[in-house]
């Protein structure tokens, strides 16, 4: 697929733009109707978690992103990794504590859990369009 024309390429990436701009935007409209349909804004408290997950590689990793997927004895690679660990536990913990709390009801809970996977399958294919050496291998 490498001997592609250049606008067949162009045209094949701005679908896969699109396709995370649908994934993201599915997510977003999942979290805010999971607490505007139950008239409860607390599920909106794994917004936090949303924020934080992603800072753990920014300020650790930066650009080397490769580094998250092999076995590293460098000990900032081994916080990020457990920081990212960490906020991802509690994306998926804050509904279900919610829940058991009785704050929120299964609905807002099914709706949050849905959120979190939609955003973690919009990272995976951001992760894997990123990835130069197999871009259009998948195609």
């Amino acid at each position: 697929m490498a001997d592609l024309p250049g606008y067949v390429r162009a045209c094949l990436h701005t679908g896969q733009l699109a396709f995370l701009a649908i994934l993201v935007s599915g997510g977003i409209v999942l979290q805010i109707l999971a607490c505007a349909l139950y008239n409860n804004w607390w599920p909106m408290l794994s917004l936090i978690m949303y924020v934080l997950l992603p800072m753990p590689l920014l300020f650790f990793v930066g650009s080397d992103g490769n580094a998250l997927f092999s076995e590293s004895d460098n000990s900032w690679v081994n916080a990020t990794k457990f920081l990212t660990g960490a906020s991802s536990v509690g994306s998926i913990a804050i509904p279900a504590i919610l829940k058991h709390a009785g704050v929120i009801g299964w609905g807002a809970m099914a709706m949050e859990f849905s959120s979190f996977f939609i955003f973690v399958l919009a990272i995976m294919c951001y992760i894997r369009m990123n990835d130069e050496d197999n871009y259009y291998s998948a195609i």
